[in-house]
């Protein structure tokens, strides 16, 4: 089999540029103006506005962190103050409370005092007006003992009794009272 001419030819005549060793200057200094064009494309562009947009959002990031913990600060001194002021809150509605309870009780005893004392009139009332019933109808028991007496006595003996002897036998009994 015979080789085309293309193969046959050193590597470097005819076949890629790459390899030929003539035209490696010419790439070298082409190399070397990319090389150079794109570093100094990104140390003066690039690089700077990368590094300008690191440094902003960092210092947005660190003030917003910043805001955030004085925020958190203020926020736990705004509730250890309200919790103060919760105990406190406490502590007034239970003084209000227990002043309230010992209130209702001095005036449930007071009311219950004057309740007692009306009471206690009432009571002394109508016992006196029960011994002055007791003594009238003490009164009357003495009379009806004698109409009975004389009713039975009459009964008995078909006579009626004198008055005088019935009162001096209702008189010598002892009454109920005596």
């Amino acid at each position: 089999m015979a080789l085309p001419a293309a193969a046959a030819a050193p590597l470097g005549a005819s076949g890629l540029p790459q390899f030929d060793v003539a035209q490696w200057p010419g790439e070298i200094v082409w190399l070397l103006i990319v090389f150079a064009v794109l570093y100094l494309l990104f140390s003066k562009v690039f690089l700077p506005r990368v590094g300008g947009a690191i440094a902003v959002r960092e210092d947005r990031i660190s003030g917003e962190i910043g805001a955030a913990r004085r925020m958190r600060d203020e926020a736990m001194a705004r509730s250890a103050e309200a919790a103060g002021e919760m105990v406190q809150a406490r502590t007034r509605a239970r003084k209000l409370a227990d002043e309230a309870i010992a209130q209702v009780k001095a005036e449930g005893q007071a009311r219950r005092a004057r309740e007692d004392a009306t009471l206690a009139n009432i009571l002394s009332e109508a016992e006196a007006q029960i011994a002055s019933a007791r003594t009238q109808a003490m009164v009357h028991v003495r009379s009806i003992a004698r109409d009975a007496a004389g009713a039975m006595i009459e009964r008995l003996t078909g006579a009626p009794a004198s008055s005088t002897e019935l009162q001096t036998s209702v008189a010598d009994q002892p009454g109920p009272g005596s």
